[in-house]
């Protein structure tokens, strides 16, 4: 019996250290400016204007982000639309699109709440049609789960990706940074994407 009770004892100490080491990560998006980087520990000034350490590894995605041409949407493009309704019942209307390479097709697909702007979406997915409208261009999109059509007024910020160098990841540089976020509070990085130009990721 006390041989029983040991091990349910045993049993029961895994199971607690598994339960800790499976604590879920928080997923946070970091925007701003690069203050410094030594090689692993990035350094950001964020657009609200918190001092931010990222640590960055070899499994850090790291891409350029770039202005293109709304002709470079197409019918079967996979893209990712900011997007906010500016009234009940409006359509959604993007705030910028960028445009995902063929390799990167599914990155965080779907339809969901964003934090640009209160009120933001994102929506990764195909396009599947493309109409003129007044105010720009209507965008048919299709996820799994879902559909969703958002206008793209002319001036909105169009942008592609492309791999980057982890020397892009220099003082100054404009990025906007997917990170997790461990118990203790500290962030990993795993995907940076980098403005050309000191151009601010529109997302």
């Amino acid at each position: 019996m006390n041989r029983v009770h040991a091990l349910l004892l045993l049993g029961a100490m895994m199971l607690g250290c598994v339960n800790a080491l499976a604590q879920p990560q928080t997923s946070v998006r970091v925007r701003g400016a690069v203050t410094g980087f030594d090689g692993n520990e990035l350094q950001v000034k964020t657009r609200a204007g918190k001092d931010v350490k990222l640590h960055v590894s070899d499994d850090t995605k790291i891409s350029l982000l770039y202005p293109v041409a709304m002709s470079e949407v197409k019918q079967g493009t996979f893209v990712g639309v900011t997007a906010i309704k500016e009234g009940p019942g409006a359509p959604w209307q993007a705030r910028e699109v960028h445009v995902f390479s063929e390799a990167q097709r599914g990155t965080g697909e779907g339809h969901y709440d964003w934090d640009l702007e209160p009120g933001s979406s994102m929506t990764n997915a195909n396009v599947d049609a493309i109409v003129d409208t007044n105010n720009g261009k209507e965008l048919s999109l299709s996820y799994k789960g879902g559909r969703q059509k958002i206008v793209v007024p002319r001036d909105v910020p169009i942008v592609a990706f492309k791999p980057g160098e982890i020397s892009l990841l220099k003082p100054g540089a404009q990025i906007f940074c997917i990170a997790q976020q461990a118990a203790d509070g500290s962030l990993s990085a795993l995907r940076i994407s980098v403005g050309s130009d000191g151009m601010k990721p529109p997302m």
